[in-house]
């Protein structure tokens, strides 16, 4: 549909809009895989229930959402093992890079990071390669 780019423009804008408010609530950046690498390795302390409350609103309101404007059309491959494998892969990638596309690339480009700046370009580039290497030349998605 032509106006597709709409709903990402209101889902960047809610993705920004969200971030702040954490920071500004919580004084600390809105980084999804830290928020939820907290709570699976039991460093939250404190927090887990904040972060769990975090992870529940991720899952839900898409939810929500889908009852009143539809499910959106997808490109998600049916190869389970590649959804799995890419999964474990952008879970790795995000320890190593401390921190994922919500913490670099919305929180630390916004703040003029540089590390965030740099995070986000190799990631973009990775991302690009992998559709090149699993798409168009091992044709596993």
């Amino acid at each position: 549909m032509q106006a597709d780019w709409l709903w990402g423009l209101a889902g960047g804008g809610l993705i920004g809009t969200a971030g702040a408010v954490y920071l500004l609530v919580n004084g600390r950046i809105m980084g999804a895989s830290g928020i939820i690498g907290g709570v699976v390795d039991g460093s939250a302390g404190k927090q887990t229930s904040e972060r769990l409350w975090f992870i529940a609103g991720l899952f839900a309101i898409p939810l929500i959402l889908s009852f009143f404007i539809g499910k959106p059309e997808t490109n998600l491959t049916p190869n389970l093992a590649a959804v799995i494998g890419a999964g474990l892969l952008v879970g790795v990638g995000t320890r190593i890079a401390n921190g994922c596309t919500s913490g670099h690339g919305v929180c630390g480009i916004s703040r003029f990071s540089l590390r965030g700046m740099v995070a986000t370009v190799f990631y973009i580039m990775a991302g690009g390669l992998s559709v090149i290497l699993f798409k168009h030349i091992l044709g596993v998605v």
